[in-house]
């Protein structure tokens, strides 16, 4: 009997937890239609009592919500690249063209103590699904073509111990990083340096409890930095510790360890750490992320890789539907294990955003700048056309001028 390999067991979990969801919806689905059903059919004459009205408590029932969006953007790169790429970026790569960056819709399903059980499914297309999720020094999974289209598949339960012990299985959100993989989930339009060389999402297991109010635990286990890169079969394994001191404050710590590269002797592992300070007030947010990732490269000396980056991000809402943002930050791919080039990056962002909510819907415009500036033996962002065939050279510098357009519908 042949052992099936990491990529064939990544397709089955994965396969096996959408089926598993659906199944379980359907039970609860037929579950609440029952029950109205019930609750809805006429008393019997003989036995209802019009002058005593029923005081019976009716249950609370499983909250479902269900989302959608799409998001489209255009960014003018004043470089002009023949080849309309945005160098050595997993996220909104495509440049002088209009492109739906994103699209998707989900489902979900909270698990609580009123229904312990938890679901999330989420699909997703668009440009952004097309680069996320890999790794420029390891091969893909088997089936990232598809794979990739999987925005969330986890199943939740919280159990009766304690506080409430919460835990998940599937793909889910990663623990790394401040920023998300939608747009209309962060401050501004382009994501940092650092969170498009973090994971966005994570498959496997996680175990959360909250000890207070202020102070919760996470331990997890996934199958590798990136979820749909396949550099061996062992899984990595991490944690987080989140603190707030007080209601407008915030602090994250997270830790992960495990190899990735296809030596899996524990002096190969990778060792990334991730910190998250947020200062939050009604019309004010800043933050402070810090990471640093290092691995010894299983080549001939060992020598070890580094990878260190920051950023510092500045909401304001200015009045009413209109908010600004600048973010400063830096990145230091020192030995080319993160981006694929050797490079050190500085760069600087601002975003104007005007914000419409109606009813269930929000819609998003973004006007923003960005200026990145890419020194080192591998660095530089493409400019103009083609000097031979194939062949675009490279400026160390880089100016966008971005407009997106993101429109959402959220059932809550």
């Amino acid at each position: 009997m042949s052992v099936l390999g990491p990529e064939r067991r990544l397709l089955s979990a994965m396969l096996v937890t959408s089926w598993w969801m659906l199944l379980h919806s359907a039970i609860i689905l037929g579950d609440e239609v029952v029950s109205s059903k019930m609750s809805s059919a006429p008393p019997d004459a003989a036995t209802s009592s019009p002058q005593e009205p029923d005081t019976t408590d009716t249950p609370p029932k499983a909250k479902w919500e269900y989302n959608g969006f799409v998001d489209a953007g255009y960014l003018l790169d004043f470089n002009h690249p023949a080849n309309h790429l945005y160098r050595d970026r997993s996220t909104t790569f495509k440049v002088d063209e209009l492109d739906v960056n994103m699209a998707g819709a989900g489902v979900k399903k909270p698990a609580s103590e009123i229904s312990r059980w938890g679901v999330e499914l989420a699909v997703q297309t668009g440009k952004d699904s097309e680069n996320f999720g890999f790794s420029p020094t390891a091969p893909n999974v088997s089936g990232s073509d598809w794979l990739r289209h999987f925005g969330l598949a986890d199943v939740s339960y919280l159990a009766p111990v304690g506080k409430g012990l919460a835990l998940q299985a599937g793909l889910f959100n990663s623990f790394i990083g401040y920023d998300a993989l939608y747009a209309k989930d962060n401050l501004t339009y382009t994501r940092p340096w650092g969170a498009d060389y973090t994971p966005y999402l994570m498959f496997g297991v996680n175990a959360s409890y909250s000890f207070s109010k202020k102070i919760t635990v996470t331990a997890f286990v996934i199958n590798d930095y990136d979820h749909l890169a396949d550099p061996n079969s062992v899984p990595s394994f991490g944690g987080q510790l989140a603190y707030f001191p007080a209601a407008h404050v915030a602090f994250k710590e997270v830790v992960l360890y495990g190899p990735h590269q296809s030596d899996t002797a524990l002096a190969f592992w990778r060792f990334f750490s991730d910190t998250i300070a947020e200062w939050k007030r009604d019309r004010l947010t800043m933050a402070f992320e810090y990471q640093v990732g290092t691995e010894r490269v299983a080549v001939p000396g060992n020598p070890r890789a580094l990878w260190m980056s920051a950023q510092l991000p500045v909401h304001r809402i200015v009045h009413g539907p209109w908010s600004v943002t600048v973010r400063p930050e830096v990145a230091w791919d020192r030995d080319g294990r993160w981006t694929g080039s050797v490079q050190l990056i500085k760069a600087a962002t601002g975003t104007l955003e005007y914000k419409l909510s109606y009813r269930r819907t929000t819609t998003i415009a973004r006007l923003e700048y960005r200026f990145d500036d890419s020194r080192g033996k591998g660095g530089g962002f493409f400019r103009g056309a083609e000097v031979s065939p194939g062949v675009i050279a490279l400026t160390p510098t880089q100016h966008l001028l971005i407009f997106g357009l993101i429109f959402g519908f959220d059932s809550q």
